[in-house]
């Protein structure tokens, strides 16, 4: 999958993803940042403590200066360890982030006057509500709306996808995007967005992680984590007392080494990188998290709404057949329907033109002189139409025309309801067409549902997610497509407070609702939805309200979005389950070797059979500090998805990462403890 403006997403070790990594992680050392991870700081400030002690020791030629100094200098790489993983994290946004600024480029924009003449300003002039005019071969100088026009538009500089996409007013496809570039034909934009506030310039302080905050999944786990180590701190605190007391007194070096190992310090070192690296899983699948709360939310997803236009079909009707009525030429009908749609702009009154002229060779006449007066579509009369030497023409809802054509004492043939029931039963949408009071017959147009939609609901439906479509068509044919797309239900008839409705019931019942949508009447339901995602193909105020907003505009891209939610919380759960697993093996390294010298009885607990009680403790530090290390690939990364229960999940947990967090130490520390006592380090 491309990552926005890139090919493809940055390697892990990337180079200068590194470099800046490492210089990053020394900037960190500041307490003022350092304070944001209790565990960490906590580890800091032990490392100052004994940094200390050694200088002190050092003045007066006291303690043994080799196993101070290493200790010392092995608690300094596990901070440094821990801010690198965070600052890795970051970095490989803030290569995207920089990948983006160059499609930020100071651009002209032909700025219209009230007069309608145009002046030219740079887009840093432009401010929400000016209208621009943009030709093919010119850059959009900033976010807005169509008003006037269609054009075919390169959005590979946002997307990373080159094929171009059209942008038209009128409908849900009119939104634009700053710093794109026209390919044919020419717009009118009315700019939305001020200078610093366009959707390109919210993306890169998003990929930076400038914006980034807490979950409260991650502050509840830090909230945990202070709280063990405040335990384990006033535990070593306290054991002080009683080693004096039993003749075995300890030195800073051994006491904040005991700390150090016992308190969660992998998890602590890694919380931080595997939230942000969540988010920028998202980037790299080409969806822009506005949040990491969304991101993890998104793991916990039951529910799943999709307007139906433009997200499950491909969003433009297409008229297929014309279905005359009995006694009725099919070609008069073919004629009346395209009269009644040379004046509608929409795309299903442009495919009735089309496929008059194609099938029947009707082409577009010269109506000047006979004076047509052309009847616009209204959502009142669900009609349109054009009165023209004496002949009324109207096509609309079949309900409508019923309605007008009672009016004029005519009704709708039997014939024609069945097949209007037929056509709505199978996924179209009739319309009649009616001329003087007396129906002519049936235009069926022709919902396209998105290839592969019924295998990705069927994905969906294996991860525990019900997906229901929500759509403004009639019940016959929303089921129609609800049963050829393969979602589980449908809201037919539907409208935005409709939609609230239903996410506002689905929420009542303590489920997690995720929803999809394009158009403006789908931004109060986008906003009330715990995960939100607007497509980039649809209007500003769809993106606004959204908490997501995907690039490649593709409403299963859900699938996606919820595995990277789910991978987030199970990476997290699995490196806190190896953390504290982790914990018990260093205890059994260092506690034995403190008080080994008074009680040789504790000898029994030195199952590692650790050569001397100073390379064990140094042992286990160094161990303590590699492994956050070794873990940073999986912290970025994150632990494989696949869709099972909680309890498979669980075992699976307790197996891999609970017992390799037990074996792991041992087998650590006793090969580091074997190399340092072969080169007499301690």
């Amino acid at each position: 999958m491309n990552t926005p403006g890139q090919a493809k997403a940055k390697p892990v070790g990337d180079k200068k993803i590194v470099l800046r990594a490492i210089g990053d992680s020394v900037s960190k050392l500041d307490p003022r940042t350092m304070v944001k991870n209790p565990v960490m700081f906590v580890v800091e400030v032990g490392s100052a403590l004994t940094t200390l002690q050694l200088v002190r020791d050092t003045l007066h030629h006291v303690g043994r200066f080799a196993f101070g100094l290493q200790i010392t200098a092995w608690l300094w790489f596990t901070v440094l360890f821990a801010n690198f993983a965070e600052a890795m994290a970051e970095g490989r946004g803030k290569a995207q982030a920089d990948t983006l600024r160059k499609a930020r480029a100071e651009t002209q924009a032909h700025r219209l006057r009230s007069d309608g003449s145009a002046e030219v300003v740079p887009s840093s002039k432009l401010r929400s509500g000016d209208v621009v005019r943009v030709k093919a071969g010119e850059f959009i100088p900033g976010d807005g709306e169509v008003i006037e026009g269609v054009a075919s538009v390169d959005e590979s500089a946002i997307t990373g996808e080159s094929a171009p996409v059209i942008r038209e007013s009128g409908g849900d496809r009119s939104a634009v995007t700053g710093g794109t570039r026209v390919l044919s034909d020419e717009i009118k934009v009315k700019i939305t967005s001020n200078p610093g506030e366009t959707f390109l310039d919210r993306m890169i302080r998003l990929v930076e992680g400038a914006s980034r905050q807490r979950t409260p999944n991650e502050i509840a786990l830090n909230i945990l984590l202070a709280g063990l180590t405040i335990i384990f701190l006033l535990a070593v605190v306290t054991l002080q007392p009683y080693a004096i007391y039993s003749g075995a007194p300890q030195n800073i070096f051994v006491l904040v080494s005991l700390l150090v190992c016992l308190i969660p310090t992998t998890i602590g070192g890694l919380l931080s990188a595997i939230g942000i690296a969540g988010m920028d899983r998202m980037i790299q699948r080409n969806v822009i998290a506005m949040s990491g709360r969304a991101v993890e939310a998104s793991g916990d997803v039951d529910v799943l709404l999709l307007d139906k236009t433009g997200t499950i079909t491909l969003g433009n009707r297409e008229a297929t057949m014309f279905l005359p009525c009995p006694n009725v030429d099919e070609t008069d009908l073919a004629n009346a329907a395209q009269l009644a749609s040379l004046a509608d702009e929409t795309p299903e009154g442009r495919s009735i033109v089309v496929l008059a002229k194609e099938k029947y060779g009707l082409r577009g006449r010269d109506f000047a002189q006979h004076n047509p007066v052309f009847i616009p579509f209204s959502a009142q009369t669900r009609m349109s139409g054009v009165d023209l030497d004496g002949r009324q023409i109207r096509k609309g809802a079949p309900d409508a025309i019923a309605k007008y054509i009672a009016e004029r004492g005519q009704q709708v043939p039997k014939e024609t309801q069945q097949c209007v029931a037929d056509i709505s039963n199978g996924g179209g949408t009739p319309l009649l067409v009616a001329e003087n009071g007396r129906v002519l017959g049936v235009i069926a147009l022709t919902d396209i549902v998105k290839g592969g939609m019924l295998e990705r609901f069927n994905h969906l439906r294996a991860m525990g997610i019900r997906t229901m479509m929500i759509t403004g068509d009639n019940p016959l044919t929303a089921a129609a497509i609800a049963r050829q797309a393969g979602v589980d239900d449908f809201l037919a008839e539907a409208r935005p407070e409709d939609k609230m409705a239903l996410i506002k019931r689905e929420q009542a019942k303590g489920k997690l609702v995720a929803m999809t949508g394009d158009g403006t009447n789908d931004a109060p339901a986008l906003a009330q939805a715990d995960v939100g995602v607007a497509m980039n193909t649809g209007t500003q105020a769809a993106k606004e309200a959204g908490n997501m907003v995907d690039l490649d505009s593709n409403p299963t891209k859900l699938i996606e979005i919820v595995e990277i939610g789910k991978q987030l919380l199970i990476t997290r759960g699995a490196l806190t389950t190896f953390s504290v697993a982790n914990d018990v093996a260093k205890y059994f390294a260092i506690i034995p070797a403190m008080f080994a010298g008074a009680f040789p009885q504790l000898n029994v607990l030195n199952l590692m059979r650790l050569a001397t009680p100073q390379s064990a403790i140094l042992s286990a530090v160094i161990f303590n500090a590699l492994i956050i290390i070794a873990l940073i690939p999986l912290a970025l990364r994150g632990v494989t998805y696949r869709p099972v229960g909680a309890a498979a999940l669980l075992r699976r947990n307790l197996f891999i990462y609970g017992l390799g967090g037990v074996i792991a130490p041992f087998v650590g520390i006793k090969l580091i403890d074997m190399l340092i006592s072969y080169l007499h380090f301690a």
